[in-house]
This record gives structure tokens, C-alpha cells and sequence, in this order.
């Protein structure tokens, strides 16, 4: 894996938080800021993420901050990306904990094409290509500049309705509601370096770089970081029933490698015009790059967290929010016409200037470390360290 910084060009700017364990004295996850280069342990002020971004002065509370240093932030990169080295160094976690983690799907219209392709072809990516040609031809330019949930939408559904063109994932795309399923329970995302899991059974996979928004509990967005919706086509292909098959999984949401406050230098127009980037790379000699543009986005994030969250649903935790991505790799991968899917050992690394680079390692979710640092075992690490504390 490459070692370089992994943060964000303009780190001296940005208001930077994570999650780092450490094995002394009792082994467990700390809060942490960047500042200066260096990584500072804030947890005796903020026990969890959620507590942090809960605060209404969360940038002015750390920039005050007089915290322990950890180490440099370039040491705890390295060591992150290193695990396999072991040892009692610090390494990032997942930088979100008590939130729950949703995603928004078909946000992009390449990415509607895909889900499409993928329900046409009832999961066989044989299929793929010829209804790929097809649906580019029939529908592509139709999709390329309808508002969701407009008048116009409106009649371009009756309009593919009538020609037997209409589709599940076209709801969710262009009409009033958006897709806003649960990714990933509280505590079971990994970080920068971890290793991420495919389902055994599948054999049609790909991963999803996108930007994730960090949410409070009154449904504020706080700011944001990348994560990796590692996706099974073949199984969401069978049947759009088995989405929680597909996507929850051990290992198969990857966050990080911070979340990014909100402040006069990042803003949600940051992330509006925002770029990210995806570099997949194979123990075969394979790779293959790809861009989003956040520009071409068909809901505004905001709108995604107003779907997400509000008087119909609360999050009393805060909660993460995968705004989607309009990358899905079709680039042949063996015989021709096999489009492609993910081997073991493929390193995917995703990265925007402005959030820094995350980067994981593709292994099966069964043989990948297996998920057993949950909510209890964080309240009774909390406890042991002496950093719960009663509000009243």
C-alpha cells in the first residue's frame, strides 16, 4: 500500500476527527483531532463521536483543546496501513461509533443504469453488456436532465410505463422519495488499512467510493469523510429483496480515514463540487481508475439527510450518510464481455483532495477478522478508563 499522507492537501486548515485504539493501558478506541501534525487523544473530553458532534461549539471546543499527543499524524497513517507488521502502535478505527451508518442509492444516472442492467439481468453479468448498449440508447438521454420528483419526472414515468421500460430502481431515481436504506450497524464499519469483506457467494462485486456526510442527532450535518459501499451486483441482481444480503456484511463498509468538520474553510459546497477519485489495484496486475463528480449528483446532499432524517425518523445518535456515487466499473476483467469484479487481495483506494485517501484490502468477509468490539464492549471499555460521565 502506498504511504504517502493520506490527508487532505489543505490539512493545516482542516478541523480533522477520528477514532485511534490503543492497546495501553486497557485497549480500546480513543476520540482524536488533528492539530499541527499531530494526533491528540480528546477522549477524557468527548468519549465518543457522537458526544463530540453533538456539542453546538463542536469547533471551538477543539480548537481550545489542551489533549495528550498520540503520535504524528504521518506515524499513525503508516502504522494503519501497515497492520500486518503488529505491535502496539495506534491505529485508526472507523472515525464514526454510536451512529447508525444509512446510504442513499441511485443518486447518479450511470449509476441508475447500472441497477437496471443488474435487475434486467437477474444478476449474470453475461447479460450485462448487450442490455447495457440497449438501455444507453433507449433511456440515457431521457434520464440525463430530469429533477426528481418535477412535473417533468412525473410524465417521463408514464411515458416508460407505457413502453414497458419502467423499473424499480427509476423510482427511487427520479420520483419523490429517494433510496435511504441501513448499510451498517453502530460499531461495525473499519477504517483506514482494515480489511473489507466480500459474501462468499458472490461472484459479481464491485466497490462504491463515495463521500459520507457525519450527521448529529438533531439532523445536522456536521461535516464529512469517504467511505467504500462495497457492493454485490449479482445478489442485489437476483432480487432488490436481498439489499441486506448485498450490503451488510462483515467488513463491508469501509469509512475514513476522518471526518472533516464544517468550518469557514470546508463547507456542503465542498462536498457539492467535490471530486473523488477511485484506484483499483490487483495482485494480477490489473488497475483501474475512475472520477466522480459530485456536481452531477441528482439530489443535493442536504435533501438526502431532510429524506433521512426527520418527524417520520430520529437518530439519537447522530448517523452517517453515504450520499452515493456514479461509479460502477464496467472495464473487462479476463475474457472479454466478463466486465469486472473484485479478486482477493485488490487493493481500492478512494481519495479526494479535500478528504484525504482511504484504502482497504479486499478479502472474504468470512475469513476477515470477525466483528466483536460492539456498543457493550465500548461502554464497558469507557467505564474501565474512567470516561463515562453522568450529565445529569
Amino acid at each position: 500500500m502506498n504511504e504517502t499522507s493520506h490527508l487532505p492537501l489543505d490539512m493545516n486548515k482542516a478541523v480533522l476527527v477520528g477514532r485511534v485504539w490503543r492497546s495501553r493501558p486497557h485497549g480500546g478506541p480513543s476520540v482524536v483531532v488533528v492539530r499541527d501534525g499531530q494526533v491528540l487523544d480528546i477522549s477524557k473530553y468527548a468519549p465518543t463521536v457522537a458526544d463530540l458532534l453533538d456539542r453546538d461549539d463542536c469547533i471551538e471546543f477543539i480548537r481550545k483543546l489542551s489533549a495528550d499527543v498520540v503520535c504524528s499524524a504521518e506515524e499513525l497513517m503508516h502504522n494503519s496501513l501497515n497492520r500486518a507488521a503488529g505491535g502496539d502502535a495506534a491505529v485508526l478505527c472507523a472515525p464514526c461509533d454510536l451512529q447508525v451508518v444509512k446510504a442513499s442509492g441511485v443518486t447518479f444516472l450511470v449509476s441508475l443504469l447500472e441497477r437496471i442492467i443488474e435487475e434486467k439481468a437477474g444478476g449474470d453479468v453475461a447479460e450485462a453488456r448487450s442490455i447495457r448498449e440497449s438501455l444507453q440508447a433507449s433511456i440515457g438521454a431521457e434520464l440525463s436532465a430530469v429533477r426528481p420528483g418535477s412535473a417533468t419526472a412525473r410524465q417521463l414515468k408514464n411515458t416508460l410505463i407505457e413502453r414497458g421500460e419502467w423499473s424499480q430502481y427509476l423510482e427511487v431515481a427520479i420520483g419523490p422519495d429517494a433510496e435511504i436504506f441501513s448499510k451498517a450497524s453502530p460499531m461495525a464499519s473499519v477504517g483506514q488499512g482494515e480489511l473489507i469483506g466480500l459474501h462468499p457467494d458472490s461472484k459479481w462485486n464491485n466497490p462504491e467510493p463515495e463521500i459520507v456526510l457525519a450527521v448529529d442527532s438533531r439532523g445536522h450535518a456536521k461535516g464529512a469523510t469517504l467511505g467504500n459501499d462495497v457492493n454485490l451486483r449479482d445478489i442485489e441482481g437476483r432480487s432488490a429483496l436481498l439489499l441486506g444480503r448485498a450490503k451488510d456484511n462483515n467488513g463491508s463498509c469501509s469509512i475514513g480515514p476522518f471526518i472533516r468538520l464544517f468550518d469557514e474553510h470546508f463547507t456542503v459546497d465542498s462536498v457539492r463540487q467535490a471530486e473523488v477519485a477511485l484506484l483499483i489495484e490487483g495482485s494480477d496486475g490489473f488497475s483501474l481508475e475512475g472520477v466522480s463528480h459530485m456536481e452531477q449528483i441528482s439530489r443535493d446532499p442536504l435533501d438526502l439527510v431532510a429524506q433521512a432524517y426527520g418527524d417520520h425518523h430520529q437518530y439519537p445518535d447522530g448517523f452517517m450518510l453515504f450520499l452515493g456515487t456514479m461509479f460502477s466499473p464496467v472495464k473487462d476483467r479476463g475474457a472479454p464481455g466478463a466486465g469486472f469484479t473484485h479478486h482477493l487481495g485488490d487493493v481500492v483506494t478512494i481519495s479526494s483532495p479535500l478528504l484525504g485517501t482511504l484504502v482497504n484490502e479486499v478479502q472474504l468477509s468470512t475469513e476477515i477478522p470477525r466483528w466483536t468490539f460492539g456498543i457493550r464492549a465500548l461502554y464497558r471499555n469507557l467505564a474501565l478508563r474512567g470516561l463515562l460521565v453522568d450529565d445529569g
